[in-house]
């Protein structure tokens, strides 16, 4: 690691630094960066920890004083681990993290690893949401003395990240990739433009999606002759071919249907449904592909969401691929937070979940650890914190 200064803008600044520094910066302001978390208190260590290998220290820099760090050290022959970020409160919401992850990876890059790791509050969406951006995918979810831990993993290697791609069922294994995961290869399909499909007459008013797109509520039937004659063009996944149809009918719930359209034809839908008493579950949203990278589900999310809310819902989930940021992102800059990681029939699925009102919010944040139970929360879960 050479000792060049990155400049972060705005006046900010990050450069290496002694261990012994990143060590001493974490004594003296760790308890205004992470004070708020909860964090099990072990006795002391009987045990001399293990030898870190190579390390990485940056220490971040606002005229020149010390106001936060980011410190990894190797984990393996491939891995480096990255353990520590922390910036003082005051500093935080203002990119930092972002606009000093892509140097901290070139660093990796350089020193020869493959793999790039890091845990975090499954709640902490601040930092998860720039890791996917940077092209980190969530790997797993465990329990640790600081509460719901996620696990990210970033792939230096393209092979390998293809293959996080195929493990999730997000697509079909060709190629070297299927030959490292020794699977069969999987032929490309030739898929065909699909023809174009009118829009359908509305059962409400349209939203303006601007850029020429609208969403337009319709009927149940309505946008499932419509998703049978396009889902082939929409998706590549890899989802389980039950031999024999279900035996049993579907349940009966309330539904909520729309279609996306632009210049009068159908270029995408959305489909959720009543889940429980208070949940509604966002079953299916998808764009033929010349109309994806627009930022459109972005602008979709606002008007079904005050539609689910308007409903008398009070939470919201739905799940994804656990490797298909794009849609990741756009729901955790939602509000959406990670709860679970599942197997269903489509395949490895992160399931997320959006409450309307502060209070399951504050909650998810408790259970994950990020934060400690006060207030509403706090009242709602029985805990009396002492003055």
């Amino acid at each position: 690691m050479d000792g060049r200064e990155i400049d972060l803008g705005g006046g900010y600044s990050a450069w290496p630094i002694p261990i012994q520094t990143y060590r001493d910066a974490c004594a003296r302001l760790e308890d205004q960066i992470f004070g708020g978390n909860s964090l099990y208190a072990f006795g002391p260590e009987t045990k001399a920890p293990p030898p870190l290998g190579e390390t990485f220290a940056w220490g971040i820099y606002a005229s020149g004083e010390l106001i936060g760090w980011s410190f990894a050290h190797q984990k393996d022959e491939r891995t480096v681990d990255m353990a520590d970020t922390g910036i003082l409160p005051e500093h935080q919401g203002r990119g930092l993290y972002t606009r000093l992850l892509p140097h901290l990876l070139d660093a990796f890059r350089a020193a020869g690893y493959t793999l790039v790791q890091s845990h975090h509050r499954a709640t902490n969406n601040a930092v998860i949401v720039p890791k996917l951006h940077a092209g980190f995918f969530i790997q797993g979810l465990n329990l640790y003395e600081g509460g719901l831990n996620v696990a990210l993993t970033l792939s230096l290697d393209d092979t390998y990240r293809e293959a996080m791609h195929v493990r999730s069922g997000f697509q079909a294994a060709r190629g070297e990739v299927a030959r490292r995961l020794g699977l069969p290869s999987t032929p490309q399909a030739q898929k065909t433009a699909p023809s174009a499909v009118p829009m359908p007459e509305c059962q409400g008013d349209d939203t303006d999606l601007g850029g020429g797109y609208v969403l337009r509520p319709v009927a149940y039937a309505t946008y499932y002759d419509i998703y049978t004659q396009l889902e082939d063009a929409v998706y590549s996944s890899v989802s389980l071919n039950w031999p024999t149809p279900p035996r049993l009918e579907s349940p009966e719930y309330p539904q909520y249907t729309w279609l996306i359209g632009h210049q009068n034809e159908v270029v995408g839908w959305h489909y959720s449904r009543q889940w429980d008493a208070r949940t509604a579950y966002m079953v299916n949203t998808a764009l033929l592909p010349a109309h994806r990278g627009r930022g459109l589900y972005s602008r979709v999310l606002p008007p079904v969401l005050r539609t689910l809310q308007t409903q008398g819902y009070d939470l919201v989930r739905s799940h994804h691929h656990a490797t298909n940021n794009a849609v990741l992102i756009p729901k955790l800059r939602a509000g959406f937070r990670l709860q679970g990681l599942q197997v269903d029939d489509h395949g490895v699925m992160a399931v997320l979940m959006l409450g309307f009102g502060t209070l399951y919010r504050d909650y998810m944040d408790v259970r994950s650890g990020l934060k400690q139970p006060e207030g509403e929360v706090a009242r709602a879960l029985g805990i009396s914190r002492k003055p």
